[in-house]
């Protein structure tokens, strides 16, 4: 007897529910890379003909600003070294104070379930910092949403109160989507409560990403473009046929970092340079670390341009060529 549907989202807010939070300043994942340029009113160009030469750009710390090795780069971003530069920084005050055990979107490696409601939370117009929060709380103790099953179990209440705690906006809207996922899992793209592989899709799409993501966007409520490319981007790692992936808000981090600007010309660069990587830490067969390096780059390269550290990340990588 299949399991018995979860009581529909309530449209009224509770009435204790805490007024969202103000927005914060960081960007977020729909957000294009690219700043828009400010006017700036025109001025009469200097006489440069005998003016000196300018200095070279000199970083925070005072040496001159060089532009890393790729390799070097990249041999970076893969270090544990690189990872407070990719984090807000109430994650990192977050993960001093409950243990590197804490599971969070920057470090911990997810189920597919767990993923597809990153992207359903990622893909909502809130920044950065209130994105990975939303999912630090809700992955996390006392709450461990993280199957259809607990949250199909706790119901509406439960879950946006954890919202609630995490301070984010929106929290209605997506406590009714993360509650209508965990249905759409169970009925349609999983095989029970507890599945959390999202295998069904795979099979019933024949491992095609095309078909893959229609069936995803006609099930999961709330989940469009954005929410597919971060999807995608991550779910890589397990499903071979979408590698190698990026989509163009983590090729504009690529850019900004001076390592090639698509998904294919990286795979490469690894591929070549694969014997003088350190990825002993990355899970797997020799090709699933190979997706997993990919994946851990690309979500480095769009964490530090999300939090603005693109020059300290190419600073601290220079010292790594020596």
């Amino acid at each position: 007897m299949p399991p018995e549907k979860s009581k529909q989202p309530k449209q009224q807010a509770p009435t204790d529910q805490k007024p969202d939070a103000p927005r914060e300043t960081t960007k977020d994942e729909s957000q294009p890379g690219t700043k828009a340029s400010s006017a700036v009113p025109s001025k009469r160009k200097a006489n440069t003909k005998d003016a000196p030469a300018k200095a070279p750009r000199r970083s925070a710390r005072g040496a001159t600003q060089t532009q890393p090795d790729p390799v070097k780069l990249i041999s970076y971003l893969l270090s544990p070294a690189s990872l407070d530069s990719c984090r807000p920084k109430d994650e990192i005050e977050d993960v001093k104070n409950r243990g590197e055990h804490l599971r969070t979107y920057s470090s911990s490696t997810f189920t597919p379930f767990e993923e597809l409601m990153c992207a359903v939370i990622l893909s909502r117009p809130i920044s950065h910092a209130l994105g990975l929060r939303s999912i630090r709380t809700l992955f996390n103790d006392p709450h461990n949403f993280n199957t259809p099953k607990k949250i199909r179990g706790a119901g509406f209440e439960p879950v946006i109160k954890a919202l609630n705690e995490a301070r984010t906006q929106h929290r209605q809207k997506t406590a009714e989507e993360l509650i209508i996922l965990a249905d759409a899992v169970v009925d349609h793209l999983g095989d029970g409560e507890e599945d959390v592989s999202l295998e069904k899709v795979r099979r019933e799409c024949g491992h095609d990403w095309e078909k893959e993501k229609a069936m995803l966007k006609t099930h999961v409520k709330g989940l469009g473009k954005t929410g597919l490319d971060i999807f995608a981007r991550r779910i890589q790692a397990l499903w071979p046929n979408l590698y190698p992936f990026a989509d163009q808000r983590t090729l504009s981090g690529l850019q900004r970092l001076g390592l090639p600007a698509t998904a294919e010309e990286l795979k490469k660069l690894l591929d070549h340079h694969w014997s003088e990587l350190n990825v002993k830490d990355l899970k797997g067969d020799e090709d699933e670390k190979k997706r997993r390096a990919l994946v851990q780059v690309l979500e480095r390269a769009v964490g530090v341009d999300l939090e603005g550290n693109a020059d300290t990340v190419r600073a601290e990588a220079v010292p790594s060529a020596g």
